[in-house]
């Protein structure tokens, strides 16, 4: 499929997911959860990121996102470990499974298969399978629909996230076309520029997840901050005219007052020196729902700025060329 046929299915791909999580099989807790590690990277593992913000004040016990081979020195017998790698053979995540699984961690993976879910079987760990065959950037909607349904299943997470995703996606698609045609005006402002995305520190997850799709789609360079940790230094960078650099913020009106007001103040600066400044205001009533929407939307910009750069973006050459050298030297 094409980039954008995988775009447009995005409300398909959720209910799919919601069906998935429905049906999981995810065994109780043997000990207290006193942690969770999520384990994945690239586009498996931004559902992390997106899921530590999103229930930041719903969750009672700390999360860390791990995007490396080596797992914290915490995890032991109290820590929950959500492995997630689309294609299930990412080695770095391989080496994460295997350390938690040493270090007798409550294991669940999410994969579509590969050495992750074969690995999984052997030594009876608990996994979901997704639906394999698209770029694991694309398969987000499926991938962190099941880290919310293995914390609803292991009763560290209230149902009520069901009734969000139904009316995500029923936002979605009554906006699809107007999201389509917005995307694609921001796009031409952002052609042959260097996007700098800022956010509320809440919605950095959105933030990395639109930096990766322009990295990995558009095939372009971009940076993203946060506020108000940006406030305390990279504000004093801004300093220079330059007419490559175009600037997202990307907004919510429930964003905490004071960092609402330290944005307001970050864009007139920055309008000092930037070639473009563009906003994008969230839609809904919950943080779940307004994420699900800025990661669509932004998806759409990222597929129209291929367009206008002339690329496919599907492809990631580069990241297979890695992947076989790697393989050369198996770690």
């Amino acid at each position: 499929m094409k980039m954008d046929e995988l775009i447009s299915g995005f409300t398909a791909q959720l209910k799919r997911a919601i069906e998935i999580g429905e049906n999981a099989k995810i065994g109780k807790n043997k000990f207290p959860i006193r942690n969770i590690v999520i384990s994945g990277l690239g586009g498996s593992g931004i559902g992390g990121t997106i899921l530590s913000n999103v229930l930041r004040d719903d969750i009672a016990v700390p999360i860390i996102v791990n995007k490396e081979y080596q797992i914290p020195a915490f995890v032991n017998e109290n820590t929950l470990v959500i492995i997630s790698s689309y294609s299930g053979n990412t080695e770095e995540t391989l080496s994460a499974l295997m350390q938690a699984f040493k270090k007798d961690a409550q294991i669940v993976c999410i994969t579509s298969g590969g050495l992750v879910q074969e690995y999984a079987e052997t030594n009876d760990i608990d996994y979901i399978n997704i639906d394999g065959g698209s770029p694991p950037r694309a398969a987000f909607g499926q991938s962190f629909v099941q880290l919310l349904y293995i914390m609803f299943h292991l009763g560290l997470l209230e149902g009520g996230f069901r009734q969000y995703l139904k009316d995500a996606i029923a936002l979605l698609d009554a906006e699809e076309d107007q999201i389509k045609k917005e995307a694609k005006e921001i796009a031409q402002k952002l052609q042959n520029k260097i996007p700098v995305i800022y956010s509320d520190a809440k919605f950095e997850g959105v933030s990395i997840r639109f930096r990766q799709q322009i990295n990995e789609n558009s095939k372009m360079l971009c940076w993203h901050h946060v506020v108000p940790e940006m406030n305390h230094n990279e504000l004093v960078g801004w300093r220079e005219r330059n007419e490559k650099i175009a600037v997202v913020f990307i907004r919510n009106n429930h964003d905490f007052e004071r960092n609402q007001e330290r944005m307001e103040f970050t864009k007139e600066v920055v309008r000092q020196y930037a070639s473009e400044i563009v906003e994008i205001y969230s839609k809904g009533d919950y943080d779940l729902i307004r994420s699900m929407y800025l990661i669509h939307y932004t998806d759409w910009i990222s597929f129209y700025l291929a367009e206008l750069q002339g690329v496919d973006a599907i492809e990631v050459d580069v990241i297979g060329k890695l992947k076989s050298q790697l393989a050369q030297n198996p770690f």
